[in-house]
């Protein structure tokens, strides 16, 4: 990670918009001051890359404001997205010594960093953070799990619609609402950003979000703001039940 295109920023524990989702949230006051004494945060612009795949990660984080993706490259040079880092989500893996994804900053994004060998020694004696990274982690293969069923599955119209519904639903989660009813958010990502994590075409992409909007499943004020006036409908475009599973 090149330190010196980075900027630094200050977040205090108790005001952090995340505080409730990510690897500190079943923390105890005295493992927070623990946690305080090992983490440092670092500002990335737009565009930026955050590592490399392969190079040696000497931390582990959150994101704390912001959007990441998870980037592959094949040794002919394509370029596959393979993951969205959005606010809360880890980033890097304790007894991994070097990265297994390229992760760039989509957005200016905001993360909290953990030196490595202190996390992983809290890890062994703060049950709480260790307990917490299991159930990301095991909410993570989940999402992998509902990934490959939207890549292998899914018609373009209902790929959209999954991924809204995704975001949608992550930014009501982050704003302790629940994700029912009308539901109010930005989109991270541009239309060739889409395309390329949806396995579409720019094209593609485009027409299916014109319907959504034409049909009245989503409304859109520039090309960024997003209102879903009603999240079951939109649910009904996934593809999906109303609990998430898919519709035989």
């Amino acid at each position: 990670m090149a330190h010196h295109d980075l900027q630094t920023v200050s977040h205090e524990c108790g005001d952090c918009p995340i505080r409730h989702r990510a690897v500190c949230a079943r923390c105890e006051a005295d493992e927070l001051t623990k946690l305080e004494q090992i983490k440092y945060y670092r500002s990335f612009q737009a565009g930026q890359t955050v590592i490399w795949s392969g190079d040696r990660m000497d931390f582990v984080a959150s994101v704390v404001t912001g959007i990441a993706t998870l980037t592959q490259t094949m040794e002919d040079g394509r370029r596959q997205m393979v993951g969205l880092l959005l606010p809360s989500d880890f980033v890097g893996r304790p007894g991994r010594a070097t990265a297994a994804y390229d992760v760039t900053a989509t957005t200016d994004l905001v993360m909290c960093c953990f030196r490595k060998k202190p996390f992983e020694e809290l890890m062994q004696s703060t049950p709480h953070i260790a307990q917490r990274l299991l159930e990301m982690t095991l909410d993570e293969l989940d999402a992998a799990r509902e990934w490959m069923l939207l890549l292998g599955r899914k018609t373009a119209r209902e790929k959209i619609a999954s991924l809204l519904a995704i975001i949608a639903r992550r930014d009501a989660h982050l704003k302790l609402k629940s994700a029912k009813g009308s539901i109010v958010f930005d989109l991270p990502l541009t239309r060739e950003e889409m395309a390329d994590y949806l396995g579409l075409t720019l094209e593609t992409v485009s027409r299916q979000v014109s319907a959504l909007k034409r049909d009245g499943v989503i409304e859109l004020e520039g090309k960024r703001h997003v209102i879903v006036r009603d999240f079951d409908r939109l649910i009904e475009e996934t593809g999906d039940d109303s609990d998430g599973g898919y519709l035989v």
